[in-house]
């Protein structure tokens, strides 16, 4: 029997962050390997006219919950939602629901966090931050509490080339930003924050290193691990492949070149995709909660969740994965844009991109403006292209992170326990889960009749067609309007078409004789 499964049965679980993508599937697998848990508290807020129990529901009833009731038929029944805002103090949970916690939470699980790389530094400084110090200062006060694990990013300390499994100190204390944020306003905020984030690309990495130094400085007593997964994608096995239900990490590039807003990005072909599936970070976090509360290191220990140390996979490898996986099961296209070709190479350097993108946006809002609709392609593209600006850091550079306390935790595990919460990622194989990635985007979060692919590929060809067209048609006029104000173009040009008469001229006589 699984050691992994049998710790967790009983047990009062604390999960943050539960509403979203990890935390989904970390209550799915807690359930279907230890349904015998006692109970799963989760952190919930209101959102979009929904109670928090309407939230639970909606989670539930969702297609990654169906394995689950099969095994654990009173699912409903172990999930106690507890409102709370992690914007505001104490995070606003009542005086009954914090005495619940505090009296019977034995694990904690951290992973509410905001992703967003744009994030003003105020709201990533309180939600990376100031919650997780103020969650540090619950779990203080828990006596029945075993363990608490963080899950930060493998891009905290992306400033550096090589990356360890420690905590880097940041130039300034997180005390000393959290009490700016509580005093500064906004415009001093955001002129400062270049600064205040140095040679890190965003606010969010900026943030999540900060929160780590939090973790331990605060962590008095406490039993702690922090995981640093690399860019989390959909799922690998568990429960079943390729469930996704976010546009986070390579999901939305995938569905804005499967639906023909996006035909390249700039990217280092040979830089190192470090993608990995979240069934195989849930895995390594039960693993590691497991470890950390019957071993109880006498430290902090930070475990990478990283692909590319035991099975490196290229972003120009990637990239012509899922344009093959397209070419097999091509998107429905919401409309018919004249810029979709995804059967070009999407990892390309050519700057001249941005124009080939905006101006079939441009043309499309014109033609809708002629039929009385709203125009709305070239505000959808302009933001697609500041969200490929933001990700060029990452899809450029390759980062080596050390994995020596993740090997220990899988030596430590017994082969029963290695199979049901495998996260050995050299066992993956990234055709087989690219195709499925990107079927399951398709099939779970557009929601897209499967049935529909031959219409689609028949579209396909058609954009591919027309986008054809207006390269070569932007190319002409460019290439006219330079041989009009440049006397050695004309030059080249005329060189050009004097090469290629000769040659026919060549070619037709050399027909001749032999004839």
């Amino acid at each position: 029997m699984s050691m992994i499964a049998a710790f967790y049965g009983g047990k009062s679980i604390l999960i943050t962050g539960a509403t979203g993508f990890m935390g989904k599937v970390l209550m799915e697998k807690l359930f279907r390997t230890s349904p015998d848990l006692k109970v799963i508290y989760i952190l919930v807020r209101t959102k979009a006219g929904q109670t928090t129990q309407q939230r639970v529901f909606q989670i539930l009833n969702s297609k990654l919950f169906e394995k689950v009731k099969e095994v654990c038929p009173n699912v409903h029944e172990k999930i106690r939602a507890i409102y709370a805002d992690l914007n505001q103090n104490d995070f606003a949970i009542s005086k009954e629901d914090m005495q619940e916690l505090l009296s019977c939470t034995n694990i904690i699980f951290h992973c509410a966090a905001t992703v967003r790389f744009d994030d003003p530094l105020r709201h990533a400084v309180q939600l990376n931050v100031t919650a997780t110090q103020q969650l540090l200062l619950m779990a203080s006060q828990m006596p029945k509490l075993e363990a608490f694990i963080h899950i930060s990013t493998a891009f905290s300390n992306c400033n550096l080339k090589h990356i360890d499994e420690v905590i880097y100190p940041c130039p300034v204390e997180p005390k000393k930003i959290i009490d700016s944020m509580e005093w500064l306003d906004d415009a001093i905020i955001d002129e400062i924050t270049p600064k205040l984030i140095g040679d890190r690309p965003n606010t969010y990495t900026y943030t999540k290193a900060l929160g780590e130094m939090v973790v331990q400085q605060e962590s008095g007593n406490l039993n702690i691990a922090i995981i640093r997964p690399s860019i989390v994608g959909a799922t690998w096995q568990e429960p079943f492949p390729g469930w996704v239900d976010n546009l986070n990490g390579p999901s939305g590039l995938i569905i804005a070149a499967g639906k023909g807003f996006l035909r390249s990005i700039r990217a280092t072909p040979m830089a190192v995709a470090d993608l990995i599936p979240v069934d195989t970070v849930v895995n390594l976090t039960l693993a590691v909660g497991w470890y950390t509360a019957v071993h109880r290191p006498k430290s902090t220990l930070i475990y990478h969740c990283t692909s590319g140390n035991f099975n490196p996979c290229n972003w120009g490898k990637m990239g012509f994965q899922v344009l093959a996986t397209f070419e097999k099961v091509p998107f429905e296209r919401a409309f018919r844009r004249p810029n979709a070709d995804f059967t070009t190479n999407t990892i390309t350097s050519q700057y001249w991109n941005a124009v080939s993108h905006r101006a079939p946006a441009i043309i499309y809002d014109f033609y809708l403006r002629l039929t009385g609709r709203k125009p709305r392609m070239t505000k959808l593209m302009n933001r697609l292209l500041r969200t490929v600006s933001m990700l060029e850091y990452f899809v450029n550079r390759s980062w080596e992170w050390s994995t020596y306390n993740t090997e220990m935790l899988m030596s430590e595990l017994s082969p029963e326990d290695q199979r049901v919460f495998n996260f050995d990622v050299r066992q993956l194989n990234w055709l087989e889960y690219i195709e499925n990635y990107v079927l399951g985007i398709k099939k779970y979060l557009l929601k897209e009749d499967m049935a529909g692919i031959p219409e689609a590929k028949q579209h396909l060809r058609r954009l591919r067609n027309i986008h054809y067209l207006f390269n070569t048609a932007l190319f002409l006029i460019a290439w006219r309007l330079l041989i009009a104000r440049s006397q050695m173009a004309r030059n080249v040009w005329f060189f050009i078409v004097s090469f290629c008469y000769k040659f026919l001229s060549y070619f037709r006589a050399s027909s001749t004789l032999k004839v």
